[in-house]
């Protein structure tokens, strides 16, 4: 394969894979909590492209109920799934059965205390994450500061991270609900412009392999 036809394939190929973004982007506009994201270029690989979470607050839902707890600020919870450890920005929590915090997958909660057992009576969680019952303090929400936010990786109902955990200075808003980060109108623009750019590749590969065919015809005529 010539050079050329090389780039042109690698232009097409972040056409798709920018287009693959805009889709799952668009997929989660009603998914709380979730976290837009973006086809960068990878400079390790000048070849590559590498798909970025974009960490920025969602609007808030006031439901004003004590369970629902929304960050502002670059932190995610931490949740305990088996033996992993996920983060989410998902805060529609739950008490399980057994008492403990949790989400709605059932997924634990973590603490400072471990597993937090709720009281049956409504709690009070204050903007640095601590959970109150009246005078008494239970535990504080853990959560996780992203240092790295390029080893943040989506996962079914989260997010993996094996990067550095640094210190979250947000805090946390109870009665709300964080909804998804992603602007309809923006990706809409996004959609428009890297359609526009593939049509233009693919015109590109045509008048290129139309050059090609003219080019051999003419070295057979001679």
């Amino acid at each position: 394969m010539s050079d050329t036809i090389q780039v042109i394939s690698r232009a097409l190929g972040a056409d798709v894979q920018g287009l693959n973004a805009v889709s799952h982007n668009v997929a989660n506009l009603a998914t709380p909590g979730f976290q837009g994201v973006r086809m960068l270029p990878d400079f390790a690989n000048a070849l590559a492209q590498e798909q970025r979470v974009q960490l920025q607050d969602g609007p808030l839902k006031q439901t004003g109920r004590s369970l629902d707890l929304a960050l502002r600020g670059d932190g995610f919870f931490q949740v305990k799934r088996g033996d992993e450890v996920l983060l989410t920005r998902a805060g529609h929590f739950v008490r399980r059965a057994d008492g403990v915090l949790a989400t709605l997958a059932g997924d634990e909660v973590m603490t400072d205390a471990g597993p937090l057992v709720l009281p049956e009576q409504d709690v009070r969680v204050d903007g640095a994450g601590i959970v109150w019952q009246g005078d008494q303090r239970l535990a504080q929400l853990a959560v996780a500061g992203i240092a790295e936010p390029a080893r943040l990786q989506a996962t079914g109902g989260g997010y993996r991270y094996d990067g550095t955990v640094g210190t979250w200075n947000g805090t946390v808003q109870q009665g709300a609900i964080e909804q998804s980060n992603v602007d309809a109108a923006e990706e809409t623009q996004r959609l428009i412009e890297l359609s526009r750019h593939a049509e233009s590749v693919q015109r590109a590969i045509s008048i290129y392999d139309r050059t090609l065919d003219t080019g051999i015809n003419r070295i057979g005529d001679n």
